[in-house]
């Protein structure tokens, strides 16, 4: 008996269909709220829309010249349903919407009563629009909340290019049946044109070259491009991955991924993508930047679609330049997916204003050390005229990089930020002054990627949490003593 309930739960009571709507009247009666959502909901087809009401408030007036629809100003009455494809009533009053519906229903037209789903003939989901492409979901058990929320994700994972992307399958749909008469080969062209280059370019706001590639994918009827996204993993948490990053990561067929970037975010990707960890790690770059440009044009050129993915911001101290230059000098497509870079990640997370007006109106991101590893003196002039710097990389050069400011005449009471494992569950955040911050450089307990946050601007932040950089260092050689 279990098994049978069981089994009837999982079955739905409504059937989902799609109703031909195209230069058809859809009738509202209503003239409030209720009847506005309707318009602007049906806005988004091309429905004939008319309202049916003696007045309609100032929201129903706009929705319906946004949707180009039409006004009948009067009482309602069974005769203004005719001919109609669907009905919806909308006055929110239960006596007027009940004698709606039933008028409808004698006409034969499918009819809706707004938030009344014991009158609804139809009900109407949260809908997510593609055009041509649309998704629609409802839930009759628990309600609109958990409809809209299943929307929202689904917003999120599909591209706004989606409707493009099926626009260009329909205009080479006959061609392809043509061309291609085996029913399995034609599932493997379609399978490689909606996930491979195509969708990538389209995506990417080159539908020219999306169209030249499709031509391309139909003659050669093989998937020998391949395409590299440079994605931006943001600082570490996983809710801060941009909606693109989830996005490619689920399309890709190879992750490469720094030691920087968390399991959990490289767990995103598509589950049987295969991952390469390049491991690049101040002082421990387990694979050189050559090996990894190597990797990239190797797995791009046997048809792979690789997803590159960086810590932070691929732009910023990401040496997304090199990789760059690589991939042209191959020949290989590619596109850039920005992260969140961990100077706005640290300060967002510290509540630290970057700029600030009357204070800071210049933002330096800078490394604590050049190619060579010598300590940079060149940002020393920016942070005198008032400028936040932000330091990357810095921990291990702490006390030159004070040292530089104090020569430049930068004073000792500047206010300094140091924040540990940004936007991550082991973030610290240490705070005190330019005079402090050479105690940075000799703490073993500060293990994780550290940011320098150096400004008048950082005086002003909230850091009740903060662990004082001076103070901490006393203690420890307390304690050592």
């Amino acid at each position: 008996m279990a098994r049978q309930d069981d089994a009837a739960n999982r079955k739905l009571a409504v059937f989902p269909t799609f109703h031909k709507v195209e230069g058809r009247r859809v009738v509202v009666v209503g003239s409030a709220d209720e009847a506005a959502a309707k318009v602007r909901l049906l806005s988004e087809t091309r429905a004939l829309i008319e309202v049916v009401a003696p007045e309609i408030e100032p929201a129903v007036a706009v929705a319906l010249d946004t949707a180009g629809g039409v006004w009948v100003r009067a009482g309602f009455r069974p005769g203004l349903l005719e001919g109609a494809a669907l009905v919806f009533a909308a006055s929110g009053e239960e006596r007027q919407d009940t004698a709606v519906v039933e008028a409808a229903r004698k006409l034969g037209i499918p009819a809706n009563a707004v938030d009344r789903p014991e009158l609804c003939d139809f009900y109407v989901g949260a809908l997510v629009n593609r055009a041509p492409v649309a998704i629609a979901i409802t839930s009759t058990g628990v309600g609109p909340v958990l409809a809209r929320h299943i929307r929202a994700r689904i917003e999120a994972l599909l591209p706004r290019e989606t409707g493009d992307l099926a626009r260009l399958a329909e205009s080479f749909r006959e061609t392809v049946a043509r061309v291609i008469t085996g029913g399995a080969e034609r599932r493997r062209f379609w399978a490689r044109f909606f996930s491979g280059p195509v969708a990538a370019h389209l995506q990417a706001g080159r539908p020219d070259v999306a169209r030249a590639e499709a031509q391309r994918l139909l003659n050669s009827r093989s998937d020998d491009a391949g395409f590299v996204w440079l994605v931006g993993a943001g600082p570490g948490a996983e809710d801060l991955l941009t909606l693109r990053a989830q996005r490619v990561l689920q399309e890709a067929d190879v992750i490469v991924h720094d030691a920087l970037v968390p399991s959990d975010v490289v767990a995103m990707g598509r589950r049987d993508a295969e991952r390469i960890a390049v491991g690049k790690r101040k002082g421990a770059h387990s694979v050189s930047q050559a090996r990894i440009n190597e990797i990239l044009v190797r797995e791009a050129s046997l048809g792979r679609r690789v997803v590159r993915l960086k810590a932070g911001d691929p732009l910023v101290f990401g040496r997304a330049g090199e990789e760059m230059a690589a991939l042209r000098d191959a020949g290989i497509a590619y596109d850039i997916v920005p992260g969140v870079t961990a100077a706005l990640a640290a300060a967002a997370s510290a509540r630290i204003p970057l700029t600030l007006r009357g204070i800071a109106s210049d933002l330096v991101f800078a490394t604590g050390h050049d190619r060579s590893g010598d300590t940079l003196p060149g940002w020393a002039g920016l942070a005198m005229g008032g400028a936040t710097v932000a330091v990357y990389m810095g921990r291990s050069v702490a006390a030159r990089v004070a040292e530089r400011l104090a020569e430049a005449g930068l004073a000792a009471e500047t206010p300094v930020a140091v924040v540990e494992n940004a936007a991550q569950r082991g973030e610290t955040l240490y705070a005190g002054t330019l005079g402090d911050l050479a105690a940075l450089e000799g703490r073993d307990d500060v293990t994780g990627p550290a940011l320098i946050v150096i400004g008048k601007a950082v005086g002003h932040a909230d850091l009740p949490e903060s662990q004082p950089l001076r103070a901490t260092l006393a203690s420890r050689a307390v304690a050592a003593a």
